[in-house]
C-alpha cells in the first residue's frame, strides 16, 4: 500500500485531505473500518480508531489550535528535547513545525506488507538552525494494520559535519475509561526518575503501577512491551518499541489539571499519557548516521 494519496487495495486507503485550518491532514483507513488521523502540523497522530470506530487516544476538549503550540492529545513527536531545557521550546520544535509528505523515502525493509501508511518529512529551518545549529532530516512513516495496529517509524539522519545529540519521544495520550480503574504493567523492578520529588531516581516496587494521585516519571532502560489494562473498558493497550529505552507516565491529577488552559478540570480522569521514549541517555549521532525509533500499538480484549 503506497502513499500517494487515494489507492487502494484490499488492506487499506491512505486519503489526503485538510482540516478546518487549512492544514494538511493524513487519513489512514483498514479494511475492517479501523482508521488513524495525521496532521502535517507536527506529524501528530491526532486519531487512532478501531473497526467498531472506538477512540483509542485522548483530546482535549478544550485543545486549541495553536500553529506554535501542539494540540492537547493524540501522539506528539518529541524532538530534540523532551521537556524544558535551554532555549527550545517545551518539548522541542518539531511538534511545532509543518512537515512536508516525503515522497521518496529511503525504503523500510518488510514494513509495508499489506499495510495504510503515509511516509513525512522534517528538515529544519534556518530559523531552527539559529536556536539549534545542527542539520538534520527527520522521517516518520505511520501505518495501519490490517488487524488495526497503529506503528510509528521515525529516522533521524545527521546532515551535519559534526555529531550532534538529541532526546526524543512519542507523547501518547490514551484515552481511558477512570484513571482510578487503570493499571500499567511491565514497568516492574525498573528506576525511575520522579519529576515530582526532584527528579530523584527510585526503583518501582509494585508488580502494576496505579493512579491515586498526579504521577510524573521516567522509567529507564526497559526492552520489554509495556500494557495499559482498562477494566472498564475491557482492553489492554500493548505498548512495543525499539529504539525507546524509556517510558514516560504522566497524569496531571485535579489539582494541576486546574492550571493546564487547554486541558478541562476534569478530563485528567479520561487520560493517561504513556510515552516511548530516549530521553535518559541522550542519542549522539555522528555525521552521515541515522538513528531509528519504532512504536507499535495494538489492543486485546481483557477482562
Amino acid at each position: 500500500m503506497n502513499h500517494s494519496g487515494g489507492e487502494s487495495d484490499d488492506e487499506g486507503t491512505v486519503q489526503i485531505t485538510k482540516d478546518r485550518n487549512g492544514i494538511g491532514l493524513v487519513v489512514l483507513r483498514n479494511h475492517r473500518g479501523a482508521s488513524t488521523m495525521v496532521s502535517l502540523h507536527g506529524g501528530q497522530v491526532l486519531s487512532w480508531k478501531r473497526e467498531h470506530r472506538q477512540e483509542l487516544l485522548f483530546t482535549s476538549s478544550k485543545a486549541f489550535f495553536n500553529p506554535h503550540k501542539p494540540l492537547r492529545g493524540g501522539i506528539a513527536i518529541c524532538f530534540p528535547q523532551f521537556g524544558n531545557r535551554g532555549s527550545l521550546e517545551h518539548h522541542g520544535f518539531a511538534t511545532n513545525k509543518m512537515w512536508v509528505i516525503d515522497q521518496n523515502p529511503p525504503p523500510l525493509p518488510g514494513d509495508d506488507n499489506g499495510k495504510a501508511y503515509i511516509d513525512l518529512l522534517l528538515k529544519p529551518s534556518v530559523d531552527d538552525m539559529k536556536i539549534w545549529p545542527h542539520s538534520f532530516e527527520l522521517r516518520l512513516r505511520v501505518s495501519l494494520a490490517g488487524d488495526g495496529c497503529l506503528t510509528m517509524i521515525s529516522r533521524i539522519r545527521n546532515v551535519n559535519s559534526k555529531p550532534f545529540s538529541f532526546s526524543f519521544a512519542y507523547h501518547t495520550y490514551f484515552s481511558i475509561s477512570d484513571i482510578s480503574e487503570v493499571r500499567v504493567e511491565g514497568l516492574e523492578t525498573l528506576d525511575y526518575i520522579d519529576n515530582l520529588h526532584n527528579k530523584e531516581l527510585f526503583t518501582e516496587q509494585g508488580d502494576a503501577l496505579t493512579f491515586e494521585s498526579e504521577v510524573d516519571r521516567v522509567y529507564l532502560d526497559s526492552t520489554d512491551g509495556v500494557a495499559v489494562l482498562d477494566h472498564e473498558k475491557k482492553r489492554t493497550i500493548m505498548i512495543q518499541r525499539e529504539g525507546l529505552p524509556d517510558v514516560v507516565v504522566w497524569n496531571p491529577w485535579e489539582k494541576k489539571s486546574k492550571s493546564i488552559a487547554d486541558l478541562g478540570d476534569e478530563e485528567y480522569k479520561h487520560m493517561l499519557c504513556v510515552d516511548g521514549a530516549a530521553i535518559g541517555k541522550p542519542i549522539t549521532l555522528k555525521p552521515g548516521k541515522e538513528w531509528t525509533g519504532r512504536l507499535e500499538l495494538s489492543v486485546v480484549p481483557s477482562t
